[in-house]
């Protein structure tokens, strides 16, 4: 057999790229950095592929697979990236499907069946099934962005999986590209094949068929009798027994193969009717075995499914401020361990029956009332996000100790669970260490990852000692290794010693049948490397920080080096939390270009290796992360959505500030971070400054000169510009609030202001503005010179603005949400200390000031009668914007209704700039801008950011207005 070995010396081939661009129509990513963004997963490995090829079609999958064979390249098909073993990382070429390979082909509702290319995500699919009351029910955690393609290699289990059965039970046949280039659908198939079978197919089908008869005996005495088995191949398909039993369909076979068999082009799969109606009970336990102990009785209530939430989860939870509440109200005082029961159905009444009898089977347990009821769609929705979000949850420990996964989904018989639980904690206790737990009692498969420090030789050692004693302990209850991510590198090379030599050659025996030459995903399920082999791991014997990266902002809360700077870029786990196709925020460049370069997560793994050499020196100043972080239009979304913290809007300050410390700035970049400073000339003389827009060829010419585009109108200034002496200076009396005007209302819509004045008087504040020590110039958070990487400038403004406003305790209000919120934000780590500390907590947008103080205020009806509200980014990152919705609902009979929406698109300067121009408008028109055009013209449109209200403004011809203009209105 001649395998395919590639070196080193074909990643990054150029003339292989070459190809791939003259015979597809595909995108082909071929820079170090972009290579980089596709040698991580969700696992602790790290292997650099050749190159990656994004396929617009599956012509071009055929036509990359040839030239494959061809060059003696591996190719390694992919979705997600999210595997936690290691399946989607090697030395081979890369084909990502999730930017083009997304359609649902067909739905045969009477049949309830669907077609799917690869690269759709479930949450994208069971959203389109909605409306034929069908559902795709394997659920995975990662549902919201992990692809059917990428579940099928899994064979992919959630939550359900009691109820549902696993993806094998669920595909019923696959298109499938083989290595050899022949394409066939695998799926039940009749004893004799016809005509219509290729003779190459019909001679596989023949040796398979052949060798699950060989087997057989083998296979029953050795395949563990677990719902949850998806280590090595599906070969209990082949069996007679299995065919008997209806699970003889090949698709069967190749659902969990990790891509080593074939490349899936479409999958048929089978739909499930929704049930309308949901319960939830969550039990609450006083230590972890008596949860474990439990399992096997609640189970027998007939649940959707049964899953654990261990302490661990639960205080990490809460530390975290998106899950803080949500954790508060499912615990009932100082639990050691939950356990959700579901309970889905038709009608409430029934599910109240069943929530009565978990009451009853608890109190029998002896835990009388120890069950919390989620019946508001709502809780549940946010008892789900906190489920979901285990894995990500428990990697947000800070530091080098992170939670590993390498035995984490073994599954064993639930009367054995407790025991077996009990003696893999002591085996974590013998190597000085503990496990943090969750995921699916139900099916005896609970999730559990040591706490180890990857970078460690020493760890690197126990990961592989703990390994072997948890897998005996597996063989001696009789149960799987690998319950439901798979193999991978972590454990394909256990598949021997859990299923014996002779199983262990018939899978090699069925790859070699399909694969010959190895051309798919070598290594992987079959003739694996050792998964302690360090050259392949994310943290390599050679990793280190690069110690000439000085940051310019504190980043003490993370530890490590670079002052905690590589530490924070390292939270990133790789997830993939920021692909979910139905995104809050997070993360609006990539839902506008699905491009891995422009989402957080890809932007994390650039900053990774620039800040640990991997690209070369200087390379947090390089194009390449320049490129990288060039449309991330500092939303800040990640840094509330993302589960483990990543806040990739200040990661970006540091990367632009070192940018513009190597290279300089442009003229434009200079002119807006400046505009604080001449804005003030330019309201003396605003038929001056709005010039451009007012000549002709004017516009065009600032396009090619500065790049602002010619096809946008540019804020206009105002005369009537805020001055700060239109209100008195700040004394520190009791029911004094100071207003901080921002430099977008001061100049650009002076009215914002003066109703927050008037709202504020009229809620029996006395409202001030602080003043400069020295000078004349207005105070400025510094947000624009941040925007251009100019740090030690805006440092200056930070001092300036923080001296003027530490002399007074009073509250400081602002109505621009990324200004004011700098203050929160930014201020603490451009000048760590109390002073900063103390600011940012006293500074709340004007809304959150309002309902936090909750001041009578005399409104009345206004002409409209709705409204419909767009939050800015900031707004919601910080939940802010529950208190905007709020606000407007004080006014009297006006119905609020909040827009779904992501980024608005516009984003400061962004969406201004003709380099971005298309990409802000898509980035709009995602939900925002449909959302806008379907309000009645008799609806006001409210959107508390500048930036969000000119682009509504210019791209759809709607005025919005913030929302204390409309509060103003309604003052008696």
């Amino acid at each position: 057999m001649n395998a395919v070995t590639p070196g080193k010396d074909r990643i990054g081939d150029s003339r292989i790229a070459d190809r791939l661009r003259r015979e597809t129509e595909g995108e082909v990513l071929w820079t170090a950095a972009d290579r980089g963004r596709y040698a991580t997963d969700a696992s602790i490995y790290q292997v650099e592929p050749i190159g990656v090829l994004v396929p617009r079609s599956i012509a071009d999958v055929e036509a990359a697979m040839s030239l494959c064979r061809e060059e003696g390249i591996p190719v390694l098909p992919r979705g997600g990236g999210t595997s936690q073993c290691g399946q989607t990382v090697n030395r081979a070429l890369v084909i990502d499907c999730t930017k083009h390979l997304r359609d649902v082909v067909s739905v045969d509702p009477a049949a309830r069946t669907a077609t799917v290319q690869p690269g759709i995500a479930l949450g994208a699919l069971n959203d389109q099934l909605k409306r034929h009351g069908l559902f795709f029910p394997v659920d995975p955690s990662t549902w919201a962005r992990c692809t059917i393609g990428g579940m099928a290699g899994n064979n992919s289990c959630g939550s359900k999986s009691i109820r549902y059965g696993l993806m094998a039970d669920n595909v019923l046949g696959i298109d499938a590209l083989l290595a050899d280039g022949s394409r066939f659908r695998f799926g039940e198939l009749p004893d004799n094949l016809g005509a219509d079978v290729p003779a190459g197919i019909a001679d596989l089908i023949q040796r398979l068929r052949a060798l699950g008869a060989r087997e057989a005996e083998e296979i029953a005495a050795r395949f563990p009798e677990q719902l949850r088995r998806v280590g090595g191949y599906n070969l209990d398909a082949l069996t007679p027994a299995g065919r008997a039993a209806g699970r003889g369909s090949l698709a069967r076979l190749l659902v969990g193969s990790e891509g080593t068999l074939a490349f899936s082009a479409a999958l048929d799969l089978k739909l499930w009717p929704i049930k309308p109606r949901k319960a939830l009970g969550i039990c609450q336990f006083p230590s972890f075995r008596a949860a474990m102990a439990a399992s096997q009785h609640l189970v027998t209530l007939d649940p959707e499914a049964v899953e654990l939430v261990d302490r661990t989860m639960i205080d990490l939870g809460r530390s975290i401020p998106i899950y803080r509440a949500t954790i508060d109200r499912i615990v009932m005082g100082e639990p050691d361990s939950l356990l959700i029961v579901e309970f889905h159905g038709e009608e409430d009444g029934p599910l109240a029956r069943r929530l009565d009898a978990l009451d009853e089977m608890m109190a029998d347990l002896g835990y009388p009332g120890a069950v919390v009821r989620c019946i508001d769609p709502g809780f549940q929705a946010a008892v789900a996000e906190v489920r979901e979000a285990g894995l990500n949850i428990m990697m947000s420990m800070k530091g080098d100790g992170k939670p590993v996964s390498f035995i984490e989904d073994c599954a064993v018989g639930l009367p054995d669970l407790a025991d077996y639980t009990e003696r893999l904690n002591d085996v974590f206790a013998k190597h000085a260490t503990r496990g943090t737990w969750y995921a699916h009692a139900s099916v005896g498969c609970l999730h559990v990852r040591p706490v180890l420090n990857m970078k460690d030789g020493g760890d690197v050692r126990k990961m592989r000692a703990i390994a072997e004693e948890c897998f005996a302990l597996v063989r001696e209850y009789k149960g799987s290794h690998s319950g439901e991510h798979g193999d991978g590198i972590v454990r394909s090379e256990f598949n021997e010693p859990m299923f014996g030599p002779r199983i262990a050659r018939a899978f090699e025996a069925v790859k070699d049948a399909f694969d010959p030459h190895a051309l798919l995903n070598p290594g992987r399920v079959v003739r694996p490397p050792r998964m302690d082999d360090r050259s392949l791991f994310r943290y390599h014997a050679d990793y280190a920080a690069d110690p000439r990266v000085t940051p310019a902002l504190d980043w003490s809360a993370w530890p490590g080096p670079q002052g905690g700077l590589l530490g924070a870029v390292e939270m990133c786990n790789n997830n993939g939390t920021c692909r979910k196709f139905d995104a809050g925020v997070m993360c609006p460049s990539y839902r506008a270009t699905r491009d891995e370069q422009h989402l957080t997560r890809g932007r994390a793994n650039t900053l990774r290796l620039a800040l640990t050499g991997q690209l070369g020196p200087d390379a947090l100043a390089s194009d390449e992360v320049h490129a990288a972080l060039k449309l991330c239009v500092s939303c800040k979304g990640c840094k509330r959505e993302c589960p483990t913290g990543v806040d990739m809007a200040k990661m970006k300050i540091e990367a632009m500030a070192a940018r513009a410390r190597t290279h300089g700035i442009s003229a434009k970049d200079r002119l807006i971070a400046t505009m604080p400073r001449w804005a003030p000339f330019a309201s003396l003389a605003p038929f001056l400054a709005n010039a451009r827009d007012g000549i002709p060829g004017l516009a065009g010419l600032s396009e090619r000169l500065l790049g602002f585009a010619a096809g946008r109108t540019l804020p206009r200034f105002r005369r009537d510009a805020f001055h700060d002496a239109e209100l008195p200076a700040p004394d520190g009396r009791p029911g004094e609030v100071i207003l901080l005007p921002d430099v977008f209302n001061r100049y650009f819509e002076p009215e914002n202001l003066r109703a927050a004045a008037r709202v504020l008087a009229a809620a029996g504040y006395r409202v001030t503005v602080a003043r400069p020590a020295r000078g004349s110039r207005p105070l400025d958070e510094g947000r624009t010179l941040l925007a251009a990487g100019l740090v030690e400038e805006a440092r200056a403004e930070a001092r300036r603005t923080l001296a003027a406003l530490s002399a007074f305790a009073s509250p400081v209000i602002g109505i621009e949400p990324s200004s004011l919120l700098t203050l929160r934000d930014e201020f603490p780590a451009l000048l760590p200390g109390e002073p900063a500390r103390a600011l940012a907590d006293r500074a709340l947008l004007l809304s959150e000031f309002l309902a936090r103080e909750k001041p009578r205020l005399a409104l009345r009806p206004i002409a409209a009668a709705a409204a419909r509200i767009h939050g800015h980014c900031h707004q919601k990152s910080f939940g802010a914007f529950p208190a905007a919705v709020a606000m407007l609902t004080l006014v009297p009979g006006l119905k609020v209704t909040p827009i779904t929406s992501s980024c608005c698109g516009m984003a400061g300067a962004f969406g201004y700039e003709a380099e971005h121009l298309e990409v802000s408008k898509a980035m709009a028109e995602l939900s925002l801008l449909p959302a806008v055009r379907a309000a009645p013209a008799d609806h006001l449109v409210v959107a508390d950011g500048t930036s969000c209200r000119h682009q509504i403004a210019d791209l759809s011809g709607r005025e919005a207005l913030h929302s204390v203009r409309v509060l103003d209105r309604a003052l008696a």
